[in-house]
């Protein structure tokens, strides 16, 4: 039945495409795909091709993986011809989308690894250029997206490899519909919905189909809105609110004298937006430059960095104001987009010298983007810009733009908002809108305090949370003190166990050095081992603004006479501190070894070496990092200041990251409910509800776990009774049943309030159902390799969220040298208990005989001065070297390219290819065998790296 119900989808889908304008064709194989291809491009390129003439095309298009294709795609070939005249071939008409030749098909059959057969395929000029996979009504989205990522692996290298020239997937039950860029890297996460002007979704596949593959829409999409991003080498494709914004932008321009600017909320990708928008109207003869503006220390740490990907070279880091002057007045193609700096573009149009070289562009059109434009420094220049360039357009990107109820109230009396500055907002995407089409995380916020009502709470403790006039209350000894004892203890619930970073932000520099070093005495005196650090600025008085809660950026640059040297002094050490524990050597002599340390602490972060980073205003506006999870708050935030700290914890990562934390130790109820009503569009006049952007409460979660502990009793009563379930149906329903289970338990664990026994559940029992739970995983595992195909092979058992960092080898190195000292009883207690730990860590499972026999073997004989580590070292090395040479023996493989292979793993992660595997073999099979080998080798390889390799090195 589910064959019959996806069959009837495809003919339904297929019959709307060819209404569409696609022409359906049947291609069944390889052969038939390739007759296709050159058919299609003698039409499209209007020629004759001959045998030999198709051969170099084919040789030319096989070359490469996604991301030198996908410039491939884009670029015309010089074909030499039989005759020795050349012609440029082109593949895909980047000028006139709508002049393409567009195909479909379905059921292609490609031979890999395994045999895959495919669902639909849309063709343009003969090559795959979208593929689609069905999935019945009631199917999860995400067994569609899993299936995908197995033809990745399987088979859509195969042969000439025309499937990598795949741009875009499609994935549909029917009733969800989404789409998203060819990356094997990317999670289900980074798939997305298509939606109309509004942000309505549009969810159905025959909608989507109807407005997404429309023929020139989708080549639009295709090329114009997806974005080839050459450091990361991967494709990515813009989301439907960036799209729009997109397009107003450059319509405005065209059509228009006006600016204008996008409201896009924090995390949602603005630049991204922001970069296509200007790439775009660069294209246009009207416009003399395009300038793309940022605050200098964004382009430090982030925007460089995304923008060079994006595009090699784009942008100058540089504080030379020389090199924009140069790239202003000069006229080649390459510099009429530029990517400047707030700072560099004050001074270019401040400084008469300056001046006089660019005075000619003063009537030129030129546009002006601003990736954030409410940065302090650009209310400063953003007067002396429309007086200089006086044919300006400008448009500004905000997350969190100022309206009439939080704007301030300049010196002249007078309140300035961003449609002041900018002109009409042209697009809207905002908070709620991110997080129900999960672009952002939601919050869990909690209030931390004496004043919370329920009295058992873990988040009640003696503090002081409302004084916000008195500082002398609020930076207290004792209250600090209590709320670094709090964050101690519940760190590890909040950053699963430090999978993920937190900040820490208060009022005041003043606060940030008493915090810090109270953090740092209790690491001294062994109370805690996390890793603080610490930035300030060392030249003003931060605290002016406090109790508005607006966020005053900190200038890095700090002129000598406004330096307050107790400040300077202190983070001097605190920088010292820093580099002691990463081996740095990092200053405040001057500007630019300050920059290098803000931009080694925002990698650092981003990388978890940093457990929490104190700050005052720094990082909490335009900082992002998805490995950033939570955020102490002990200082007033209001308005856009609150939204943009409260946003830097809920970008979207792994399963295991449900939320973003905000822990307040003020009473900021108030502040947050005014601000995340402010910010969901005040145009559109609806009630905003509270789950639309915050979690569940506790409570709340609790009365779910119910309902799925219930649910998980009806399919498996008890432990045991999982290994009586009759059929893969049974199996399913089980798999299902504890994967809520473990995703509700995953929300859960990171409130203060959590314990077991609210559960109804012990915790024993929990890692007995994991160990069940992780059976079929390994028995999904060894049927892969099988052509029977199960219910179970695409289903995603989300084992992340069964991970735990801190359950690893060393860890369990460090129980048996404790097991060692064991006799009798107790040591045969202890040890099983160590091989259970190991039975339950998926990723220790398949260690299990490898540490059982060193436990049986070598463990008992050791002297009390061994150190149990080195000697496992050494016993791994050995029994890695035994495996190594049985395996290369029993399959008769090149030792020294085997050794090569796995080197290549351990510096790029890289699994081998089939091609790889066909190497090693010192007899090369025919073609016919070459199937069964290689499949039986990747699932030996692979056991291998599991075994031997992962997690111990």
């Amino acid at each position: 039945m589910a064959k019959q119900s996806e069959y009837f989808m495809e003919k339904e889908l297929i019959r709307q495409l060819e209404n569409l304008g696609y022409r359906r064709i049947s291609i069944k194989d390889e052969n038939e795909l390739l007759s296709n291809l050159k058919k299609q491009l003698e039409r499209h390129n209007n020629i004759e091709l001959s045998k030999d003439e198709f051969k170099k095309i084919l040789n030319h298009l096989n070359d490469g993986g996604i991301v030198q294709r996908a410039f491939i795609l884009r670029d015309r070939f010089p074909l030499q011809r039989d005759d020795g005249t050349t012609k440029r071939i082109r593949f895909f008409n980047m000028e006139k989308w709508c002049e393409n030749e567009y195909q479909v098909t379905n059921q292609i059959t490609i031979e890999g690894v395994y045999t895959n057969r495919y669902d639909v395929t849309i063709l343009i000029n003969g090559l795959p250029l979208v593929q689609i996979e069905l999935k019945r009504s009631g199917v999860a989205l995400k067994e569609a997206f899993n299936q995908i990522n197995r033809y990745q692996k399987d088979s859509f290298w195969a042969s000439h490899g025309l499937f990598q020239y795949v741009q875009m997937f499609v994935i549909s039950n029917r009733v969800n519909t989404k789409y998203f860029a060819n990356d094997p890297e990317q999670t289900f996460k980074q798939t997305f919905s298509w939606s109309d002007e509004k942000n309505n979704p549009i969810s159905e596949l025959k909608d989507f189909t109807k407005v997404f593959l429309e023929p020139c829409h989708l080549s639009i999409m295709i090329g114009k809105y997806t974005v080839i991003n050459e450091t990361q080498k991967r494709l990515m494709v813009l989301r439907p609110y960036q799209y729009y914004a997109v397009e107003k932008i450059v319509k405005q321009v065209k059509d228009s004298v006006d600016g204008g600017y996008i409201w896009h909320t924090t995390g949602s990708g603005k630049t991204l937006t922001s970069f296509k928008t200007s790439q775009i109207i660069k294209d246009n003869s009207n416009v003399k430059k395009v300038l793309f503006v940022v605050d200098r220390k964004d382009l430090d740490y982030q925007t460089a960095q995304e923008f060079n990907s994006f595009k090699k070279g784009s942008v100058d880091s540089t504080d030379n104001t020389s090199k924009l002057i140069e790239q202003l007045t000069s006229n080649t193609e390459d510099t009429k987009l530029i990517v400047t700096t707030i700072q560099k573009l004050n001074n270019a149009i401040s400084k008469e010298s300056f001046k006089k070289q660019i005075e000619h562009l003063q009537n030129e059109k030129i546009v002006f983007i601003f990736d954030e434009c409410h940065r302090s420094q650009f209310g400063e220049t953003h007067g002396k810009i429309k007086e200089f360039f006086q044919n300006n357009q400008m448009f500004g990107f905000t997350g969190t733009p100022i309206l009439n109820d939080n704007a301030i109230t300049n010196s002249k009396g007078k309140k300035t908002t961003t449609a002041d500055l900018f002109g009409e907002r042209l697009h809207t995407y905002v908070i709620k809108d991110a997080i129900k089409d999960e672009n952002v995380l939601k919050f869990s916020v909690e209030y931390i305090g004496k004043y919370k009502q329920k009295e058992d709470s873990k988040t009640k403790i003696d503090i002081s949370v409302a004084d916000i006039d008195k500082k002398e209350v609020m930076e207290s000894e004792d209250r600090i003190e209590k709320i670094v004892n709090y964050i101690i203890a519940v760190h590890g619930k909040k950053t699963h166990q430090r999978n993920f970073t937190a900040m820490l932000c208060v009022g005041s520099v003043e606060g940030a050095i008493k915090y810090y070093e109270l953090f740092r005495k209790k690491k001294e005196n062994q109370q805690h081992n996390l890793n603080i650090a610490t930035i300030f600025s060392y030249g003003q008085n931060e605290e002016a603004k406090e109790s508005y809660g607006i966020i005053e950026e900190e200038k890095l640059e700090v002129n000598a006479s406004q330096v307050n040297e107790t400040y300077k002094s202190k983070l001097e050490s605190y920088i010292e501190d820093f580099n002691n524990k990463f081996e740095t050597n990092h200053s405040l002599k001057d500007t630019q070894s300050y920059y290098t340390y803000y931009n080694d602490i925002a990698k650092k972060v981003k990388e978890k070496k940093i457990d929490i980073l104190v700050v005052v205003n720094m990082f909490l506006t335009g900082f992002d990092s998805k490995k950033l999870n939570t955020l102490y708050v002990d200082k007033n935030l209001r308005y856009h200041g609150l939204i943009q700290a409260y946003s830097r914890t809920n970008r979207i990562d792994s399963e295991l990251k449900s939320q973003g934390n905000i822990v307040c130790f003020r009473n900021l109820k108030d502040q947050t409910d005014e601000a995340i009503a402010l910010f969901n569009d005040e145009e559109a006049n609806e009630f905003v509800k509270h789950n639309d952007v915050f979690i569940e409460t506790y409570e709340e979660y609790l009365e779910k776990f119910k309902d799925a502990l219930n649910n998980l009793k009806d399919v498996a009563p008890t432990v045991s009774s999982v290994d009586d379930l009759k059929d893969e149906k049974e199996e399913l329903k089980f798999i299902k049943a504890f994967r809520q289970i473990m995703r509700l338990k995953n929300a859960m664990t990171s409130f203060s309030d959590f314990t077991w026994d609210d559960l109804g559940l012990s915790e024993q029992e929990f890692e007995d159902y994991v160990g069940k739970y992780l059976d079929l995983n390994d028995k999904v595992k060894r049927n892969q390799n099988s052509e029977k195909e199960s219910i179970l092979d695409e289903i995603d058992f989300e084992l992340e969220l069964l991970h735990k960092d801190d359950i690893n080898v060393a860890y369990i190195l460090e129980l048996l040298a404790r097991v060692r000292r064991e006799k009798g009883d107790d040591y045969q207690k202890q040890k099983d208990a160590v091989i259970k730990m190991i039975v339950g860590e998926s990723k220790l499972r398949s260690k299990k005989e490898l540490i059982e026999k060193f436990i049986d073997d070598h463990l008992m004989k050791l002297d009390d001065e061994d150190n149990v580590e080195q000697v496992f070292m050494s016993y791994l090395d050995t029994e890695r070297e035994k495996a190594i040479n049985f395996l290369c023996k029993e399959e008769s493989l090149n030792k020294e390219g085997f050794y090569k292979l796995i080197e290549t793993y351990l510096s790029k992660g890289d699994d081998a290819r089939s091609t790889e595997i066909i190497n090693l073999l010192e007899k090369k099979p025919s073609y016919r065998e070459r199937k069964v080998i290689v499949e039986r080798l990747k699932k030996k390889i692979g056991d291998f790296i599991e075994i031997f390799i992962d997690g111990v090195h």
